[in-house]
């Protein structure tokens, strides 16, 4: 332990290493994330201000889905604008402080995402297997608190970890990743970090417990909507986009978690680069686009809203 402790430095700065099989290529990548990043904010920006300007769109499942976009924004500023800077530089580094805020917005955003799309697919099985009650269970109150506890809960346990990765002096500082991970600070820990690894265990275990539940949620609402041609439809509309969603994000975040405890993958850093930061990429980009396109009421709406803006325009 002795030695330990006069092994580790006051670590002040992270080197991003994940960038070094890319020297030839930046241009390119500056160009495609810097494209992909405006995708980002123009989609989930449209949803937003459709979902708060329209008063049509009140409703739980929207208000839900403009969390959501509020959630992509958000995990999103964690990263891209840090990469952009990064492929204009010669040398990837960033602050202690740096390195934590990033691996906090980053995570927190993972741990909202499953907690919003938890909330999200409760709505629908409430709506569709008790429509009659559904007014009287999922009220104004139960959904703020519904957006509370989606938020404030992932808050909260990174906050948690943040805390207890703070006290673990540390003997490196290279991070082979283009981002900020908890799992890459701790592998630089000059002391036992049993206690870190405890509270991942538990943390991943409440979201595969979430996972379970909106399978769950799922199973009930597919044996209620095989029964009549009207469920069949509401299910395709309200639905499968929450599926589409669900099945893309968990897929790729699941790549990064694994990944990140388990670094000895034989794959190129390029590769490993590509797959880890899909979370980041993907349901962003998707989440506007599966739901504008398969929910006529957004569909209508951003029609409706794009069309008054331009003819504003014409009229000026």
């Amino acid at each position: 332990l002795t030695k330990a402790m006069e092994n580790s430095t006051q670590v002040e700065f992270f080197y991003l290493c994940g960038l070094q099989e890319t020297f030839n290529n930046k241009s390119v990548y500056f160009i495609l994330c810097l494209i992909t990043y405006l995708l980002i904010i123009t989609g989930n920006l449209t949803l937003i201000i459709t979902i708060i300007q329209e008063k049509g769109l009140h409703e739980p499942m929207y208000i839900f889905l403009c969390s959501l976009c509020v959630n992509g924004l958000y995990g999103t500023t964690g990263f891209y604008p840090k990469f952009l800077l990064d492929l204009q530089s010669d040398v990837q580094v960033i602050s202690y402080g740096g390195c934590l805020t990033q691996a906090y917005v980053i995570y927190t955003s993972i741990m909202c995402e499953v907690s919003i799309l938890t909330v999200m697919s409760y709505d629908r099985y409430v709506a569709i297997s008790r429509p009659l009650l559904y007014h009287t269970i999922v009220t104004s109150l139960t959904v703020r608190k519904l957006l509370l506890l989606s938020w404030c809960y992932p808050l909260f346990i990174a906050l948690i970890t943040v805390i207890l990765t703070v006290r673990i002096p540390l003997c490196g500082s290279r991070i082979d990743k283009i981002f900020c991970d908890n799992p890459s600070i701790l592998k630089h820990s000059c002391l036992p970090i049993t206690i870190n690894h405890i509270l991942s265990y538990c943390i991943i275990v409440l979201h595969v417990l979430q996972i379970f539940f909106i399978a769950f949620s799922y199973c009930q609402i597919v044996r209620t909507c095989v029964k009549s041609a009207e469920g069949r439809i509401k299910f395709t509309q309200t639905c499968v986009p929450h599926l589409l969603t669900m099945v893309i994000f968990i897929t790729v975040t699941l790549f990064d978690i694994l990944q990140g405890w388990n670094s000895d993958v034989n794959i190129t850093l390029n590769m490993r680069n590509a797959m880890g930061v899909q979370f980041l990429v993907l349901p962003p980009v998707l989440n506007p686009v599966i739901y504008g396109l398969n929910l006529q009421q957004i569909r209508s709406a951003v029609f409706k809203m794009c069309t008054k803006h331009k003819i504003f325009d014409m009229r000026h």
